[in-house]
């Protein structure tokens, strides 16, 4: 019996999560002008992922190269629902 599936299924769960907060935090630190960060890290997991023998580890990096690179849409998006009143503005930022 494989539990892969299972743990990558919980894998992608945890790393969907981790993405909604990391969009909030990072449009409200950095602005969503900074999305060439996600782009970065998003291609360095993606990369990292072809060259990991692994098949777990390899897997992992894959998601989180696709939660990285989905988070610059989101990030995009993330101004009208600070503007909406959805999630706190930082009064620092100009």
């Amino acid at each position: 019996m494989s539990y892969y599936g299972l743990v990558m299924g919980a894998v992608l769960i945890l790393a969907i999560g981790f993405g909604h907060v990391m969009v909030v935090k990072w449009e409200y630190y950095w602005g969503h002008r900074s999305w060439s960060g996600l782009l970065v890290l998003g291609s360095g997991c993606a990369v990292g992922s072809l060259f990991i023998e692994n098949a777990f580890l390899s897997g992992v990096m894959g998601i989180f190269a696709a939660v990285f690179l989905w988070s610059i849409h989101e990030l995009f998006k993330q101004p009208k629902r600070v503007e909406d009143g959805l999630f706190p503005k930082n009064p620092k930022k100009k």
